[in-house]
């Protein structure tokens, strides 16, 4: 079973969730500082991260970027007492896959633990995805089309890497939701819509075509 690393100064807590993965088959291992947490991070040693936000070393968003920036793509599962709305999409936008707030239930945090590991899943020898002349390269998540390398953020590089993944399937709205965002978002939202439109943007708009009433799908080059 996985390996998991939580990053949680509250012993209380870290106690309970690391006792309930520990009974679920997975192999927990707990720090309470975000130093200590970005340096085994690092290691590749864990297949996904709980971190808390507020450490009483750094900010939980500065541990987060600091991996992204790193080129550590390993799920980060934010699990914090923020419960706002600009805290969770700052948690997002910064490359979290999936954000919480406490109080929680247990049992909704273990499914979507089992969620992360199952949607990260990928076959080792699996290095790139392409289509045409657009390609993400998802050891490095660098993206480019043609020559051009194309500079993408945590969530659009994610939303690209599902429609080259679905090559030529119409995806809905909520398919996208679940597998990038990972997290409840309001039905009403246009999250989607407005990533979409930054990935035409920076990728072509041809790339992308509308299917009213269904969602999008990524158009091979002609």
């Amino acid at each position: 079973m996985g390996q998991i690393l939580i990053i949680e100064d509250e012993d209380r807590i870290s106690s309970f969730v690391a006792k309930g993965l520990k009974a679920a088959g997975y192999v927990p291992t707990v720090v309470g500082t975000g130093r200590e947490g970005y340096q085994l991070a690092m290691t590749g040693d864990f297949e996904l991260v709980i971190l808390d936000l507020g450490l009483p070393d750094q900010d939980g968003f500065t541990v987060l970027r600091r991996l992204r920036e790193g080129r550590n793509d390993t799920p980060v599962i934010i699990l914090t007492a923020r419960s706002s709305v600009d805290d969770t999409v700052a948690g997002l936008e910064n490359g979290a896959n999936d954000y919480m707030s406490k109080p929680f239930r247990f049992e909704e945090l273990l499914a979507r633990v089992r969620l992360r590991l199952r949607t990260e899943a990928q076959p080792a020898d699996l290095a790139s995805l392409s289509s045409g002349t657009l390609s993400l390269d998802l050891r490095t998540r660098r993206a480019s089309v043609g020559d051009r390398e194309v500079d993408l953020s945590a969530r659009e590089f994610a939303l690209a890497e599902a429609f080259l993944r679905n090559p030529g399937q119409v995806l809905s709205r909520e398919q996208l939701l679940s597998r990038v965002w990972g997290y409840d978002f309001d039905p009403g939202s246009n999250v989607v819509d407005v990533y979409v439109r930054y990935l035409r943007n920076k990728l072509g708009a041809e790339k992308f075509a509308t299917v009213r009433g269904m969602g999008y799908r990524l158009v091979p080059d002609a």
